[in-house]
């Protein structure tokens, strides 16, 4: 059997000898052939072929794979944050990079928010979903503020902030949240929640894209681990920037998701002050 490849699937011509049987046809690349040709001879030495069962009396149509067809409404935009308690100050600082993949959506998108004169909140994760969750919780600090002719303490902000998170449970919050600031006796407070609302009071910690690369950090610079005869002394304002924009520069160095610029806000009792620390941008 002969076969001869062309644009279309159509039989030439048949030919018998005593000895073969000499096929020769077209075909097509768009589907499998398989010629199943049945020959007979009779005593009289007549041959006939059947080809009722081969695909060339009845062409297959084109294999369709099946398509799967998914939404997905999350999306990881990366970045950075870090927040750090002190004595009487707290330092929150995130970076401004939004990334999606291998490619960098905007250079200036920061994740850190000043919600009151006592407490910033950042979050990490789906962009768009830290936006809405910080405007949910701007709404709700206002009817607070209104029903209580009182500011809401950073305290009060965290258990609402848990409630929030936990009361969408079921279609979550695609944000990991970071809030520190300045509690009722003036000293520093970080909470650190996860994306359906445990949280927990802590002296430091960071979230984000570069979060394993700064944690070890911050546990041995700020938790004194792994030190011997380290010192137990409280550290000071100067020391905990150094430390934030140390642990951003060589964070920036390793992940593609973080730099550009780095915004600090610091929290005392007199209020909130913005610093910026420009970041690899590459």
């Amino acid at each position: 059997m002969k076969g001869t490849r062309n644009a279309q699937t159509q039989l030439d011509s048949v030919t018998t000898s005593p000895q073969r049987v000499y096929v020769t046809f077209h075909w097509s690349s768009h589907f499998a052939l398989s010629l199943r040709a049945s020959v007979s001879r009779s005593v009289t030495g007549t041959t006939t072929m059947n080809f009722l069962d081969s695909p060339l009396s009845k062409p297959a149509p084109y294999v369709v794979a099946p398509i799967e067809h998914r939404f997905d409404p999350y999306e990881d935009n990366g970045g950075t944050s870090v927040a750090i308690a002190g004595e009487d100050f707290c330092v929150v600082a995130s970076d401004t990079r939004q990334s999606n993949g291998y490619s960098i959506n905007s250079r200036y998108a920061p994740k850190a928010y000043k919600m009151s004169s006592t407490a910033v909140l950042s979050c990490n994760g789906f962009h768009a979903d830290g936006v809405t969750l910080k405007k949910v919780l701007e709404q709700r600090m206002k009817m607070y503020k209104y029903s209580h002719d009182k500011d809401m303490t950073v305290t009060a902000l965290a258990q609402m902030l848990s409630n929030t998170l936990y009361q969408r449970r079921f279609f979550p919050y695609y944000a990991f949240c970071l809030l520190g600031g300045v509690d009722a006796e003036g000293k520093g407070a970080v909470y650190c929640y996860d994306s359906v609302g445990s949280f927990e009071r802590e002296n430091y910690r960071t979230s984000g894209s570069a979060s394993a690369l700064i944690q070890p950090f911050l546990d041995n610079q700020v938790g004194r681990k792994n030190q011997q005869n380290a010192s137990t002394a409280p550290l000071t304002l100067e020391a905990v920037l150094r430390i934030t924009k140390d642990a951003f520069s060589s964070a920036t160095e390793r992940d593609i998701h973080t730099g550009d610029n780095l915004q600090i806000f610091i929290i005392t009792r007199d209020g909130v002050e913005e610093q910026n620390y420009p970041l690899k941008r590459d």
